[in-house]
């Protein structure tokens, strides 16, 4: 072997020399190491292998089908149309010249028209799971939504027409079956106890690939999207026709319905969301028992509580549900409720966000007659609704009456005027006074004419002179809360007086 020299040293010295500070180094780094292995332990990914092999099985492939009309072709079924183009540019009634009932052509009184032609089309596919041995399925609603057949495929490759057994759109669940017996039902788990960070896994049919599995953790719960449930947030992959299949901890139970994801392209972009299988099996209950949902309603209309207005009228925290309306002879108007109440609880269950009284209530069988506090002028007021069962179809708009001649500005840069006996009717109120004009500092704040203020603070406004006495006593350092009627919607709106 050559020796190459670096001045007088050798470089095989230089190697040695470098050779042994590498390897103190090693060592004086393994001791620190060591030293704090206690405090951050190294973690390593979960073996997935078993929990598939116990779960996968009971997943299934759904796969619906749809009618679509047929264009009648006057060259008979089968035939090219030759006239295809001119129907395109005149409509489809369209009749070519000679032909009967065109120009030149013979003419036909009184001609039965065919009947419109349906052929059968795939429509989709989705997952789902076995939730009995005797061919109960879960999945989504907007799965088998719109379809004439329904088909799910096992794992075995064995195909089954399915029936619908009940459908919810509004928590987007549905039950169907199939005619089989003897299958393996995945276990039930407890979506409550999820946190974030837990391993899951998905398994479905993505983009009809069936019994894929892919993993990730619970990035979120109770997330709040606006629609009717809180939702389990994850970064597990899920695609089109993931829809349906099941969430699964590591003990391999069910512990959600993959039904959404949120993407600017249409697939997987790192936020999937699922429905918790606590509220999906309450709705598989009544399906199986009577083939639809069953919720309660009280006739309110609610809104967020800001921290402004929490801090206005009193609320030691921004929570809660604040009544923007009250159905006139509905539940919650027998009970009492007001508009500008916050809902705080409802029959012992806290209502800390907006979003927790509608399930709260939904989930509340009709008939019963249960407690509900409110916060109401810096107190907290019991009351008893007997909780009514949900309708359909909107809920009707109050109309402004005329206004007439308003007074002078004031220092929360209002106009104010008489409430009409008409619109005082109609919106089922006794006082009030009616915004005519709108100044600074109440535009800023978001009046407009029309408005019709209820209540100042914990102060109930009957007429005009008596809102310019309460008025002119605020306190012009701190924000005052306005209880404002807009239509048939109420809200609080804090202003702060002008100096």
């Amino acid at each position: 072997m050559q020796l190459i020299r670096l001045g007088s040293t050798p470089i095989k010295r230089i190697a040695a020399c470098a050779a042994a500070s590498v390897a103190m180094a090693l060592a004086v780094a393994g001791t620190a190491v060591n030293a704090q292995s206690s405090v951050a332990p190294t973690l390593s990914v979960p073996d997935f292998t078993q929990v598939v092999e116990q779960t996968e099985g009971s997943v299934v492939n759904i796969r619906t089908t749809e009618s679509v009309p047929v264009r009648r072709s006057p060259m008979g079924p089968g035939g090219n149309d030759p006239y295809e183009m001119f129907r395109w540019f005149f409509g489809p009634d369209f009749v070519p010249p000679g032909m009967p009932g065109g120009p030149g052509g013979p003419r036909q009184r009184n001609a039965p028209t065919p009947p419109e032609q349906e052929r059968t089309v795939p429509r989709g596919v989705g997952s789902g799971f076995i939730i009995s041995a005797d061919g109960y399925i879960l999945t989504n609603n907007h799965v088998v939504a719109k379809s004439n057949g329904i088909f799910v495929t096992l794992t075995s490759g064995k195909e089954y027409k399915a029936k619908v057994i009940g459908t919810d759109p509004r928590t987007d669940v549905a039950l169907i079956k199939i005619d089989a017996e003897g299958l393996t039902p995945l276990p039930i788990g407890d979506s409550t106890k999820l946190k974030k960070g837990q391993w899951v896994l998905a398994i479905g049919s993505p983009f009809g690939l069936d019994s894929t599995v892919t993993s990730g953790i619970v990035s979120a719960i109770n997330r709040d999207t606006g629609d009717y449930l809180p939702f389990i947030q994850t970064d597990v992959a899920v695609n089109p026709g993931n829809s349906g299949g099941p969430l699964i901890n590591l003990a391999g139970q069910v512990v959600g319905v993959n039904s959404q994801i949120i993407s600017q392209s249409g697939g997987f972009m790192g936020i999937s969301l699922a429905i918790p299988i606590d509220e999906a099996m309450r709705v598989v209950d009544q399906l199986k028992a009577h083939g639809k949902v069953t919720r309660g309603r009280i006739g309110v209309q609610i809104g967020s509580v800001s921290e402004d207005v929490a801090k206005a009228i009193g609320l030691e925290n921004a929570k809660g549900a604040m009544v923007s309306n009250v159905e006139p002879s509905g539940p919650a108007a027998q009970a009492g409720v007001r508009s500008g109440d916050v809902i705080t609880s409802f029959d012992g269950k806290q209502i800390s966000q907006m979003s927790d009284l509608p399930r709260i209530v939904g989930g509340t069988k009709p008939g019963n007659r249960v407690p509900m506090e409110v916060w109401r002028k810096g107190k907290t007021v019991t009351l008893h609704v007997k909780v009514g069962e949900m309708p359909s179809g909107d809920e009707p708009s109050a109309e402004q009456g005329e206004q007439p001649k308003a007074e002078a500005a004031d220092v929360l840069g209002l106009k104010v005027i008489e409430v009409s006996d008409a619109v005082r009717e109609k919106l089922d109120i006794k006082g009030g006074v009616q915004v005519a004009q709108v100044e600074e500092p109440a535009a800023t704040a978001g009046l407009a004419p029309g408005d019709i203020i209820v209540t100042i603070n914990d102060v109930d406004i009957t007429s005009p002179s008596q809102y310019a006495k309460v008025v002119s006593g605020l306190n012009k350092s701190r924000a005052a809360a306005l209880l404002v009627m807009r239509g048939d919607q109420s809200q609080w709106i804090t202003i702060t007086p002008r100096k």
